[in-house]
């Protein structure tokens, strides 16, 4: 029975690599990870990827958090009946139980992944429009006191470039080697359920 593994885009890469890992007969469906951006758009977006799937696979899991739907993620889940990896946040998978931790040291934190970290002119600058008007640097980041990369992979260039992501919105780096964390946990506890 062949699996469909629905992932938010910004989990692909990783969710393609645990596939491999733990050589898992399934195929990862991506869902664009710009729609965090309008998370009331991630509810119908995995529904059309669930359907999709329905007629070509077996079983059916998502690979999100809840990434802002207020539960209506959830809701659809369990309407149609589809199981998800749990918590909210990439972030809080990939920090494995230290994410409340880090949050009471310093709520003001913004979190990288190697999947942000890769994707931050694209996302953060541009998408915010902070390379248009570099003054809403201090207007979207005034609160966060500084960056906690969660880095999945040891790699050079990603430690240079969240570096320069830091220095980008002007706040201090902090990285956290974390490799897949609960991410792999909780999926293969799904896939072997």
């Amino acid at each position: 029975m062949k699996t469909a593994l629905i992932a938010c885009g910004a989990l692909a890469r990783e969710v393609l690599e645990l596939r491999k890992k733990h050589g898992w007969e399934a195929d990862v469906l991506g869902v664009p990870s710009l729609l965090h951006n309008e998370p009331d758009r991630i509810p119908p977006a995995v529904l059309k990827r669930i359907r999709q799937a329905r007629s070509l696979y077996g079983r059916v899991i998502v690979v999100y958090g809840d990434c802002g739907t207020g539960g209506g993620l959830d809701a659809l889940l369990k309407a149609e009946g589809v199981e998800r990896v749990s918590g909210p946040h990439c972030y809080e998978m990939y920090a494995n139980g230290r994410f409340d931790n880090l949050m009471a040291q310093s709520l003001g934190t913004f979190f990288l992944t190697d999947y942000l970290v890769g994707s931050f002119d694209h996302l953060v600058l541009e998408g915010l429009g902070i390379d248009r008007h570099p003054g809403l640097r201090g207007e979207y980041f005034a609160n966060y006191t500084r960056v906690v990369y969660l880095a999945q992979r040891d790699d050079p260039v990603l430690r240079r470039k969240a570096e320069a992501a830091a220095a980008a919105i002007g706040l201090p780096l902090v990285t956290i080697r974390v490799g897949y964390g609960a991410l792999e946990t909780r999926l293969v506890q799904l896939m072997g359920s």
